[in-house]
Formats: C-alpha cells, structure tokens, sequence
C-alpha cells in the first residue's frame, strides 16, 4: 500500500491510506473499486464532533462527484483530547485511477464554535493505469 497521506488542520490530524480492490473491480466493464481508511487523531485541547462529511471524488477524465452527508460510516464520533477515530470506506470508479479530497465539518462541543477540517488530497492508483494522479 502506498504511504499515508496527512493533514493537521485546527489540531485534528487526518491521515487516509488507499487500497485498489482488485476482487471487485471489473475493469472490462468500467469499474474500478477502492477502499480507504482514515485515522483522524484529535491533537488539541477541546472536545470535539465530527457532524459532517464532504467529499470530492475525481477520475481520471476530470469528472468530478461531491457527496455530502452526516458524520461517517453511520457515526458522529466524539474526540477527547488525544483520542483517535478510524474508520474504512470505498468509491468505485469508472476509470482506472483518480483521487479524493474532502473536508469533515466538526464542532467544539464545550463551545460550540463550528470549524472545517481539510482531508489530504489522496490518489486512487489501480494496475490498469499509466502512473501515479496525485
């Protein structure tokens, strides 16, 4: 697996490893499938919640799909000082690579002040194209 790529924004570190999935991509019909996971690690001082997710999921044509939503993998997960969040995930694709990036909008819970955590810009590398996107 590639090495992660990281980010520290605020205090919270976002850290997202990725992972062609070979058994269930079929590239003769133009899917292509990924997993990645992500490690957020709460390194400041305040108690903090992950509320929202957005996401920009690019292929290799340029295409590009934002999804937005609720927390992640079902969760809003809440951080104390130190503690840590991981969680896998996966996109399919109908090219043979690309790459994500992304923002998960958390809030300080004591008060309530809202902010933005940026998610490294990560690529999405598959066998079956020239070289590395990002």
């Amino acid at each position: 697996m590639p090495d992660d790529y990281r980010q520290m924004t605020h205090g919270i570190e976002v850290s997202v490893r990725s992972q062609y999935l070979p058994e269930q991509s079929e590239p003769d019909a133009g899917r292509y499938v990924w997993a990645y996971r992500v490690r957020i690690a709460n390194t400041g001082g305040d108690v903090v919640q992950l509320l929202r997710r957005t996401w920009e999921i690019t292929d290799a044509r340029g295409r590009v799909q934002r999804v937005h939503g609720p927390g992640v993998v079902g969760e809003q997960p809440v951080l104390q000082p130190g503690q840590t969040f991981e969680y896998t995930s996966g996109t399919p694709l109908e090219t043979p690579g690309g790459f994500m990036t992304g923002a998960y909008h958390m809030v300080r819970l004591e008060s309530g002040e809202p902010f933005d955590v940026a998610i490294p810009a990560f690529s999405l590398d598959s066998p079956h194209q020239g070289g590395r996107l990002h």
